[in-house]
């Protein structure tokens, strides 16, 4: 009694005393189910989150005066590229000390692409039908047997596609993985309240309405896991963080590790040169002397047109959302609770309504709170930003068609190993319009154009649709 007493006072105190009459008419099944979850919540946090938000504008902040960030731009001649040789070898020695940890955010559903399941499971290789996973797992392979090192890997995943993402590990056989060095990472989660008054919704009775806390949860979420002792314990001392979306990825490059290093950077970040100045992605920039990514809808034209004596963006570094970041950092960001700021976003939620019936709304009628991890970036003592070829490196699958497609992907891809082969001696047809034909290239194999002219040149003329395989 005294506990039911107890979570009565805390939600009434949290202005959600609707929910204690729900519990009093609930089935003693649907009261427990209720009961636990709310004793697991912040009701404190949501109190403050509800008083910052409900029934106010969330206008964001000026962004002030900007100026491009401190970075490291692509090599231009002998002189970068000798500083780029540096910073690769400082890289390459924290990997082969084992002093690298691997993350990769999955907790993506595939919606947007037509596709039922984790956008990891997405079958994008144009030739075999590999995932998205599994390219990545193969990646991480090479990258282990190339160093000689362990480099733990944690997958992040979200409530909604966790055991399904598990079990595509399982049936894989972990891609080829030892399972112990593979650990997977639940997100956080937080509840939307409606947004005219702030209550918290019901998905179903005895059930709060859920939805992940986003990507900046990562850090709250490896601390409440233990996965930064499991990495402390394995030597780790700098993790890498990469979207599932992105094949094209450099798993822990080691040029931009060394750069890293080299900063003494607690969180350091990879940009692509924006293609135009309305390009519909986040940029970083530095405001005094902090590093920050400003969305690309808080800056006027006049601002992201800037160009400077060379015709070139002033801002220019598109956010890809990957990064370095010290373990270190992470533990201090969450200590006594984490220390990123918190947005909203208005969506539409199924609820279940007071007379017992679930509304599906046809109009945004729901708030919901989550945090960013670049906005741990002003908080980090160091920070440098490296600059990367899009073309190499970047090409997300987000959308089913366009830009940023499984298409657009595709060519890419063809793109960079047609390049990588033909540097290497090998013929690869194209089509008239000079793009290569569909060409996979396992990791495992390759991993860079180095590795190709070691082990492919000399290889017959690729005139088909083909995946090159390890052996």
């Amino acid at each position: 009694m005294g506990g039911t007493r107890q979570l009565a006072d805390r939600l009434a105190a949290a202005g959600q005393g609707h929910l204690i009459e729900v519990l009093a008419h609930a089935t003693p099944a649907d009261a427990a189910a209720l009961t636990a979850q709310l004793d697991e919540l912040d009701l404190e946090l949501i109190a403050r989150l509800v008083g910052q938000f409900v029934g106010h504008d969330e206008v964001a902040s000026a962004p002030g005066a900007l100026a491009p960030p401190n970075a490291v731009p692509l090599a231009r001649g002998p002189a970068d590229e000798a500083r780029d040789r540096t910073a690769r070898a400082a890289g390459e020695a924290a990997l082969r000390a084992g002093h690298v940890g691997l993350v990769l955010l999955a907790g993506g559903q595939g919606t947007r692409l037509g596709f039922n399941g984790p956008k990891g499971n997405f079958p994008f290789g144009p030739v075999t039908g590999m995932t998205l996973f599994a390219h990545h797992a193969a990646k991480v392979a090479a990258l282990r047997t190339r160093y000689d090192a362990d480099l733990p890997w944690c997958i992040l995943t979200s409530p909604a596609n966790d055991a399904v993402t598990r079990d595509a590990f399982a049936d894989a056989a972990w891609f080829g993985l030892d399972p112990d060095s593979v650990r997977f990472v639940v997100q956080g989660t937080l509840p939307a309240v409606d947004s005219a008054t702030g209550q918290l919704l019901l998905e179903a009775p005895g059930r709060l309405a859920l939805s992940p806390d986003g990507h900046g949860g990562l850090f709250l979420a490896l601390r409440r896991s233990g996965t930064l002792d499991w990495l402390a314990d394995r030597g780790v001392q700098t993790m890498f963080t990469f979207q599932v979306d992105n094949p094209l990825t450099s798993i822990a490059d080691p040029e931009f590790l060394g750069y890293h290093i080299g900063a003494g950077a607690e969180m350091s970040n990879l940009a692509v040169r924006k293609r135009e100045p309305g390009e519909r992605v986040g940029l970083i920039a530095r405001r005094g002397d902090q590093t920050i990514v400003v969305e690309y809808s808080d800056l006027d034209d006049a601002t992201a047109a800037a160009r400077d004596a060379a015709g070139e963006l002033v801002l220019w570094a598109g956010n890809v959302a990957t990064h370095f970041i010290e373990a270190e950092f992470a533990r201090r960001l969450t200590d006594g609770g984490l220390r990123l700021p918190y947005h909203r976003a208005i969506k539409k939620v199924p609820y279940l309504a007071a007379d017992g019936r679930t509304v599906v709304p046809d109009d945004p009628n729901a708030m919901k709170f989550e945090t960013f991890i670049f906005d741990a970036l002003p908080i980090a003592r160091a920070s440098i930003t490296v600059e990367i070829p899009r073309a190499a490196q970047f090409s997300p699958i987000k959308n089913a068609t366009g830009s940023d497609s499984p298409e657009s992907c595709r060519r890419d891809m063809n793109r960079l190993y047609a390049g990588w082969l033909e540097a290497a001696g090998v013929v690869v047809a194209r089509d008239g319009d000079g793009e290569p034909v569909d060409v996979e290239l396992d990791p495992r194999l390759a991993l860079d154009a180095a590795d190709v002219r070691r082990r492919l040149a000399g290889h017959a003329p690729i005139d088909r649709p083909t995946a090159l395989s390890a052996p």
